[in-house]
């Protein structure tokens, strides 16, 4: 994440390393114009947020920050940096461990379509939806009569 200054006071510009709206304009003046999940929006929810921004116009990895009169920017290029940061120091990091309950039953219920008798098998039929199993076991048949 980079600030870079603007020749128009009170405009500042954060470029960040990635994306944030494809090749796609978008310009947020309120936080209810900044609706959904995308990278862009929540940007412009938090830049919002802080008091200091008028306006927001996100094109590619670059924000165009327009600031309120008598505002700096300062603090606003951590609301980008921090933007997919997902721990901190001091932060307990999420863990993805299933409960025991869940883990036990997962043995029990048998082959869910012939992919095997509980253990991994059993794990990937419950998480992958039957369409897509279905199609790569196709695409497996496929590429076994083929070689």
């Amino acid at each position: 994440m980079v600030e870079k200054p603007s020749s128009i006071p009170g405009v500042i510009r954060l470029e960040a390393n990635r994306t944030l709206t494809g090749q796609g304009h978008e310009v947020f003046r309120s936080v209810g114009d900044a609706v959904g999940p995308r990278p862009a929006a929540e940007l412009a929810r938090r830049l919002l947020a802080s008091g200091q921004v008028e306006s927001v116009h996100v094109y590619s990895n670059i924000a165009t920050v327009n600031l309120h009169r008598g505002f700096t920017g300062a603090g606003l290029d951590v609301v980008l940096r921090d933007l997919y940061q997902y721990w901190t120091p001091g932060k307990e990091p999420q863990t993805f461990d299933a409960p025991a309950e869940e883990a036990a039953a997962a043995p029990a219920s048998g082959d869910a379509g012939g992919a095997g008798a509980g253990g991994a098998d059993s794990e990937y039929l419950r998480r992958v939806p039957a369409l897509l199993v279905e199609r790569s076991r196709a695409a497996l048949a496929k590429w076994q009569a083929n070689h």
